[in-house]
């Protein structure tokens, strides 16, 4: 009786009759918790990946902005400044068309020539995996800075313009030109770059096509005038 009541008092993770211990361990292993999704997220929201790039996205075209607007508080030579600033902004297009537009917006666009000597514009949006995207940081810098500053340009424009300082009107243009440049392209790729590269590639591929197919009537003509003659 006593053993009996000793049994009644074990865990039922011990009696004989009882399920085995594993079942506990079963128990505890259906609860999963996993963080990692989170943490990623988290991670895009606040972690700048490439700084460098970061940096440097946003470094030519300030500096071409602030040169412009003190220029002639350091320098009396205009043709020092024009170079100046037009160098800044040839650096900024490009490394806003090849380096930065890849690493903090997985975006690329670039000009093509065809073979019948026409010029296409291609766009392509790069889909990489959640872990090695950029953050939203990184693209709202880049968004920010790639729309502000041509604006920024155009009002100098005006400014140039209603101000009659021509001399610096052609520098205000260039710097309209290569900044509206990337702008446009990254549009498009954001928007409808997948389209374009569908089209494009379909007209690269026709007229590649179109010198097959002329020799293969060619060789199927030729196969059945000689058809023709042998049965005569």
């Amino acid at each position: 009786a006593a053993g009996a009541a000793g049994g009644a008092r074990l865990p039922r993770a011990l009696r004989a009759d009882g399920p085995p211990p594993q079942a506990l361990v079963d128990d505890t292993e259906d609860v999963s918790l996993d963080f990692g999704s989170e943490e990623e997220l988290a991670l895009r929201k606040a972690r700048i990946r490439h700084p460098l790039a970061t940096f440097f996205h946003l470094f030519f075209r300030v500096s071409a902005i602030v040169t412009y607007l003190s220029c002639d508080w350091f320098s009396n030579s205009f043709v020092a400044c024009f170079v100046t600033i037009l160098l800044l902004l040839s650096f900024d297009f490009w490394s806003v068309k090849n380096v930065t537009g890849r690493l903090l917006v997985g975006l690329r666009w670039w000009n093509q020539i065809d073979e019948d000597g026409k010029s296409h514009w291609m766009f392509e949006a790069k889909r990489v995996p959640t872990i090695a995207a950029s953050t939203e940081a990184e693209a709202r810098i880049f968004w920010l800075g790639l729309i502000i500053c041509p604006v920024i340009w155009t009002m100098f424009f005006f400014s140039t313009l209603f101000s009659l300082k021509l001399k610096w009107l052609a520098l205000v243009i260039a710097g309209i030109s290569l900044q509206t440049a990337n702008l446009y392209g990254y549009i498009h790729c954001k928007l409808g770059g997948q389209k374009t590269i569908s089209r494009v590639t379909s007209r690269l591929f026709g007229t590649a096509d179109v010198p097959k197919r002329q020799s293969r009537r060619i060789s199927e003509d030729g196969t059945e005038e000689h058809g023709k003659t042998g049965t005569r």
